[in-house]
């Protein structure tokens, strides 16, 4: 049985699908390490419990956790952004030197820059260790998504950096497809897999104890996540806000982020009270809010890298079995199309987004129900999580070395 070593920016008690992957290998009786900061997500400020040393060490469900500093107070501030990705490459590069030995496979879940790869990278070159990634946001696409300039010399530095840490991987995993042809471009003799995020369980068991979204009865739509600035919020708020006021209608949402204030201020406008703010809720409490609702809303900013994205939240959505309302361009609009999920409309017009939310407003509750059929029809077929886990174990070959 062999021991694995898992390099991840976020991990328990943060909420992220590698939390699932890790506690799965260590059920099965591999020896699981992981290799990440002090937790800080979403909020940017340290969890209470624990505190910011440069390295500390737990064991959680068997799995042995090492954490290193981070830099705190990063959602409102892209320096301090910038500097605690800098910091984690660092303590994590050298914390691989001391700890790489121990463990026979590196696997590197990389959810935000690709240099965390780095540490993996460094123990595969000192202790000729396999490495594997789990690409959840593709590079150079995402850098030049969040502002950065594509500029010759830039374009240089990243492709060239890209290409080096995809040829160090043995085994490359993506979360949506379309990466796939993306990553070719570095590696072109590379078999890459693709392997999608699971969804977060939100099936009748957890649905006990559902909120009371509204006082009135009322057509409730609610989008839940992150709540930045590709969410596109501001154009799905004002697009609701265009809306009859004699409509019986409500628009939720459940979340946390650097956006929240300028939704909140924007919401203003709404004199009826029919935008709600529910703040961020817990991973386990999130079926009471889906249970009521009659309409899940997915949207971001129309983005060429966000084409080519899918949001853990579709898989969650999914789960669900509610109408999903895709306001955004790409592959979750085409599967909401090609699947009879729900509806869609284009993130850059208001016209079109109020259009959609016209039709699931009017729609009969027997169209809702084909959705929700559909949607839970899908996400047996392709987005299982045992399934997964365990192709993904297989395909690492890990019992056998």
């Amino acid at each position: 049985m062999q021991n694995i070593l898992i390099i991840s920016e976020r991990f328990y008690p943060e909420e992220f699908k590698i939390n699932d992957l890790s506690f799965y290998w260590a059920q099965k009786g591999f020896k699981v390490g992981v290799l990440t900061q002090t937790p800080s997500y979403p909020f940017g400020r340290i969890f209470s419990g624990y505190k910011n040393r440069p390295i500390q060490i737990e064991t959680v469900k068997k799995v042995k956790i090492y954490r290193v500093f981070t830099v705190p107070g990063y959602t409102k501030n892209l320096v301090l952004k910038i500097m605690n990705y800098i910091s984690f490459m660092l303590a994590t590069t050298l914390s691989a030197l001391f700890i790489g030995y121990k463990y026979d496979r590196i696997f590197i879940f990389q959810t935000g820059p690709l240099t965390q790869a780095l540490a993996g990278i460094v123990i595969k070159k000192v202790y000729r260790k396999k490495v594997a990634i789990w690409t959840q946001d593709v590079w150079p696409d995402t850098v030049y998504a969040y502002g950065f300039k594509k500029s010759r010399i830039l374009k240089v530095i990243l492709d060239r950096f890209v290409q080096s840490v995809y040829r160090n991987c043995e085994y490359i995993f993506v979360s949506c497809e379309p990466f796939i042809k993306k990553i070719k471009g570095y590696v072109k003799d590379k078999k890459i897999f693709y392997f999608p995020n699971w969804a977060d369980e939100t099936g009748p068991g957890k649905m006990r104890l559902l909120m009371k979204l509204s006082k009135v009865k009322r057509v409730q739509f609610t989008f839940a996540g992150n709540i930045g600035k590709v969410q596109n919020l501001e154009n799905v708020i004002k697009a609701f806000l265009s809306l009859p006021s004699a409509w019986k209608i409500q628009l939720n949402i459940i979340g946390d982020g650097s956006n929240l204030m300028n939704l909140k201020d924007l919401a203003k406008h709404d004199r009826n009270s029919r935008i709600v703010f529910w703040g961020r809720q817990p991973v386990m409490k999130m079926p009471r809010f889906y249970g009521p609702s009659d309409v899940l809303i997915i949207s971001l900013t129309n983005k060429p890298i966000f084409r080519l994205t899918i949001p853990s939240k579709f898989q969650t959505y999914l789960s669900a079995g509610k109408p999903i309302f895709s306001i955004m361009k790409g592959v979750v609009t085409d599967m909401v199309r090609k699947y009879d999920l729900g509806i869609t409309a284009d993130p850059d017009d208001l016209k079109n987004i109020s259009e959609g939310f016209r039709r699931l407003y009017l729609m009969k509750r027997s169209e809702h129900k084909k959705f929700g059929s559909n949607a839970k029809k899908l996400l047996r077929e392709q987005f299982n999580k045992e399934m997964i886990m365990k192709n993904m174990t297989e395909i690492l070959n890990i019992e056998r070395g």
